[in-house]
């Protein structure tokens, strides 16, 4: 029993310290089965999130903005400054830890236009969404509209691996909007292959060609923006 009032106790502090500096959400997971061989040493999964702001992502319409670009910028560079609270933090007790770039790319990796470990795996793992028709993750509560950063480690913490399914029912708003016609409109299930839902390489060379004079060809936005799942309150209004 002790030694699970330690694991929760080490989630809630490491939790607040992540809050505190900055993130909007906190989630756990055990993602051992879904690293590749040389990170299951660290088999626990710290996924975190910003939420972007609603006024910049309003004003997308059929391109992205330089402010959007931007923000996109910013937000990452503060998931990364989050993660590395968080890793000198889990050092200092005593444990290993690893972060995950909140914008990474490998060029080595063995799927195209991915990076070492998808910050997407364990939010869905942690409980707190699914993947949406776009192939982002969309929080519960939030929606799309967020950034996510990840940091592995082999403190044991207390975690559910509980699996929402997806919500996106028979919405395909995404799939209208996007203007490399790089989404299926397939519903998202857990265990799904990524190319099931959305054409990585279609959407990449889109942007490529499309917006190089807007953030040199890196982001989008448009079916961030049209998707309807966004905060309740917004949506009540």
């Amino acid at each position: 029993m002790q030694g699970n009032s330690n694991h929760a106790d080490l989630r809630n502090k490491l939790e607040q310290l992540m809050i505190d500096t900055g993130a909007s959400f906190v989630g756990f997971s055990n993602v051992c089965e879904k690293l590749p061989e040389r990170l299951r040493k660290y088999p626990y999964a710290i996924t975190f999130g910003i939420r972007l702001s609603d006024a910049i992502i309003d004003e997308i319409d059929n391109k992205p903005t330089i402010t959007y670009f931007n923000h996109y910028r910013s937000v990452n560079a503060l998931i990364d400054q989050i993660a590395l609270r968080a890793l000198l933090n889990l050092q200092e007790n005593g444990y290993n830890a690893y972060t995950i770039g909140a914008s990474q790319s490998d060029p080595g990796a063995a799927e195209p236009y991915s990076g070492v470990f998808p910050h997407k795996t364990g939010a869905v793992l942690s409980g707190m969404g699914w993947i949406g028709k776009n192939g982002l993750f969309i929080h519960k509560d939030l929606g799309p509209r967020v950034r996510l950063g990840t940091i592995l480690t082999d403190a044991e913490i207390t975690c559910d691996n509980i699996v929402m399914e997806s919500k996106c029912s028979a919405c395909n708003r995404c799939v209208d909007a996007c203007p490399a016609m790089a989404l299926t409109g397939n519903m998202w299930t857990h265990g799904a292959p990524r190319d099931a839902l959305v054409d990585a390489k279609a959407c990449s060379e889109y942007m490529n060609s499309n917006f190089k004079h807007i953030g040199r060809g890196s982001v989008c936005g448009i079916c961030i923006k049209v998707c309807p799942h966004r905060m309740k309150e917004i949506q009540i209004r």
